[in-house]
């Protein structure tokens, strides 16, 4: 029988509201007031926002139109072992930095080799700038700029490894200048997992963690806005 040990559980999505960054021409978030306590003795909103906006997973049916909706996703592929990558230093260093097979090799050659079905997670430190949406897109004339993962890494990880899915805290898996979203693609070519805008990766140890991500059943849905809660050893 499969068990979860933790001492403590880290919440690592963001708050959903109306002034979060939001990928270009994508919905805005907004909320309508539908029954006050005032006037109807109870409170209800309807909401609406991009079905990739705020903390979100991507489905493959995004790129492929073949490929499974949001909906298709088992109950028991969204309960994964993570590890945690820490990117951050290079990201620091460039904005555009392109995370490789050698940031993975070298996490390996410290904490040993990544377990098969794991979700691996890039902290970018890209969760700090999330209050400063401007910052956060990072767009010029070029497009956007931020850090993500080379398809080379994702391919890696994938062939090599195994793995499930991967996470990172900017607002794509792939770096923003990659419109081709090369490692987007390769994931949710076979159906794993693709984790967009976390946070508090900070506060996970690199290895022992589990993740439960909860995902709104949307029918054909290309995404969802999830809760990714991480369960810590």
């Amino acid at each position: 029988m499969n068990s979860i040990h933790f001492n403590h559980v880290i919440d690592l999505s963001h708050c959903i509201t109306t002034s979060i960054p939001l990928w270009p021409n994508d919905p805005e978030v907004q909320f309508e007031l539908l029954a006050s306590h005032e006037q109807d003795a109870y409170y209800l909103r309807r909401f609406s926002m991009g079905e990739h906006s705020a903390t979100h997973m991507n489905a493959p049916n995004t790129f492929y139109p073949d490929g499974i909706a949001i909906d298709g996703y088992t109950p028991e592929s969204l309960v994964r072992p993570a590890v945690v990558i820490d990117v951050q230093d290079k990201a620091r260093e460039s904005a555009d930095y392109v995370i490789t097979v050698e940031d993975v090799m070298n996490w390996e050659h410290v904490h040993g080799r990544i377990e098969a079905g794991s979700i691996v997670v890039f902290y970018t430190g890209w969760q700090g700038l999330w209050h400063d949406p401007e910052q956060f897109m990072n767009e010029d004339e070029q497009g956007l700029h931020f850090p993500g993962v080379g398809a080379g890494a994702a391919q890696f990880l994938l062939d090599e490894r195994r793995i499930a899915g991967i996470g990172i805290d900017t607002h794509g898996v792939d770096p923003g200048q990659d419109t081709t979203f090369a490692s987007n693609h390769l994931v949710l070519a076979k159906a794993g997992i693709i984790l967009e805008c976390l946070t508090r990766l900070d506060q996970l140890p690199p290895k022992g963690s589990t993740l439960v991500i909860g995902l709104l059943r949307l029918e054909a849905g290309s995404g969802s806005p999830v809760s990714v809660l991480a369960f810590v050893p």
